[in-house]
């Protein structure tokens, strides 16, 4: 008993850190689109997507190698395995930050458009070099259990990121306009932009200060036969890793190259700015991610568990398809969450909230490949979604610009949905309730339709109406199939 609740401590803690995170970085959407113009945005979703790729190669997977191979405690010594993998992601780090950094000049042309300031992507590689490095320490407070300490600096982060953000982007501009001479020896108008990553490297620099005491008081080694097999051992998790996370950032990468209008970085901008209120079902997978994984593995020696595994996605797609509805039913609220500089680009927000659903119920199916150690699967899938998401942004941007991006999106989540679904049911059966989930999508898909087609111009009439769609997904929905006659206020209510 004290195991589990020690387990569903720190995981709360991790969750709770991560998504905190994430909201945070959701909200701070609001100052970005009203301080940033759309193509200064446009540039920073670009170099931030270069980010979260780049990541990826960097740390190359060692955090999980050193979960596994530090369990081996009849072959490894702990500290032996920690500093091994320090030294070999200190290697990658050093030597990609020396070669971006030296030779930038003739790199550039290759990744990055000539308008692309050259000082923010000095700045992201810099940001990035300190982040892979710090990823392994942040691993090792994971092994040690240190949650608290984990969390604590997660939030650090943020705070700090945010707290830099409004100083720089939102005070200092008050300052200048009334009293230059204060901030004039550091403070520049000229470009807005250069702030966000000052402010990511403030929070950088912060956490991984505190992270100085895991780099020391143990004896440095390294250990050549346990680097050798380590490699070996994540060099599938990069590959699978670069195809999961170019799925979800590789529209922003190649939208320059292939845009044929005047202006890329202005209609990335718009289009990043909207996509960000889609953040609203990550934030609500995220969560059931760090619910769900030890469910799975908990109820794997139960008798019971398929129908456990089915009922978990009955429920989940019931209350997926209820924020669907929520955020393109109050848009007219979410909206405020970006700028008015960014608003015809409202017309994506559906699809990546559906696409993202999509992508959330693949996760959920891919229990059948986690339970049996077919992992390799889930290389497969991410590269099948990489492929088809790729090709489509490249045929179709230039002909449709960025609504492309979002349906490109849609398609490849969709598919290795589907693809995750039918071969699962090969090799670990498992009865999902389609007839219940085919009532939630139908009866969501009907009243968005209703909701599309009664839009009257008065905007609290909208929302009236709006309101009592939502009322009835509620009432029809979940009186249907959740037990809400065993909680007495529950009964009271929908019997009223």
């Amino acid at each position: 008993m004290t195991t589990v609740r020690s387990l569903a401590k720190d995981s709360a803690i991790y969750g709770g850190s991560t998504i905190l995170v994430k909201m945070m970085s959701w909200l701070m959407n609001m100052v970005f689109t009203r301080v940033l113009l759309p193509e200064d945005y446009g540039v920073m979703t670009n170099l931030y997507a270069y980010l979260a790729v780049l990541a990826i190669i960097l740390t190359f997977g060692m955090e999980t190698g050193l979960f596994r191979f530090i369990s081996q405690k009849d072959k490894y010594k702990a500290e032996n395995v920690y500093s091994t993998v320090l030294t070999i992601v200190g290697i990658i780090v050093a030597a990609f930050m020396v070669i971006f950094l030296v030779f930038l000049d003739g790199i550039r042309p290759w990744l990055w458009e000539k308008d692309v300031p050259d000082n923010c992507i000095r700045l992201v590689i810099i940001i990035l070099g300190i982040d892979a490095f710090s990823a392994i320490p942040f691993a090792y407070l994971r092994y040690k259990k240190r949650a608290v300490k984990f969390g604590f600096l997660k939030i650090l982060n943020i705070i700090v990121y945010t707290v830099s953000c409004i100083f720089l982007m939102i005070i200092c501009p008050w300052i200048d306009k009334h009293n230059p001479g204060i901030i004039s020896w550091f403070w520049k108008s000229d470009s807005m932009l250069i702030y966000v990553f000052i402010a990511n490297l403030a929070g950088t620099v912060v956490q991984t200060v505190f992270l100085l005491p895991e780099l020391f008081g143990f004896r440095f080694s390294f250990d050549k036969t346990l680097a050798r097999k380590m490699l070996s051992y994540c060099f599938p998790l990069v590959i699978m890793g670069l195809a999961g996370m170019s799925n979800q950032v590789v529209d922003k990468l190649i939208f320059p190259a292939v845009y044929q209008g005047e202006d890329w970085k202005s209609e990335l901008g718009i289009y990043s700015g909207c996509f960000k209120i889609a953040l609203v079902m990550m934030i609500f997978t995220q969560a059931f991610r760090y619910a769900y994984e030890p469910f799975v593995f908990e109820k794997k020696s139960d008798r019971d568990s398929k129908q456990s595994y089915a009922d978990v996605m009955k429920y989940f797609i019931m209350f997926g398809l209820l924020v669907f509805l929520g955020v393109m039913f109050y848009i007219d609220i979410f909206k405020y969450f970006v700028g008015n500089n960014y608003w015809s680009a409202l017309k994506v927000v559906p699809i990546v909230l559906m696409g993202e659903l999509f992508f959330a119920v693949y996760f959920n199916l891919s229990i059948w490949y986690k339970l049996n150690d077919k992992t390799w699967w889930g290389t497969v899938f991410s590269i099948i979604g990489f492929a088809i998401v790729i090709t489509l942004n490249v045929v179709y941007i230039p002909k449709a610009g960025y609504i492309a991006c979002a349906w490109a999106s849609f398609a490849g989540n969709l598919l290795i949905m589907i693809l995750s679904y039918f071969i699962g049911q090969k090799y670990y059966p498992v009865r999902y309730d389609l007839k219940s989930i085919g009532f939630y999508t139908v009866t969501a898909l009907i009243l968005y339709t209703i909701s599309c087609f009664m839009s009257p111009e008065n905007i609290y009439l909208r929302l009236i109406i709006n309101t009592i769609l939502i009322a009835v997904y509620i009432f029809t929905v979940i009186k249907r199939d959740l037990p809400v006659n065993n909680i007495p206020f529950m009964k009271r209510l929908f019997n009223r």
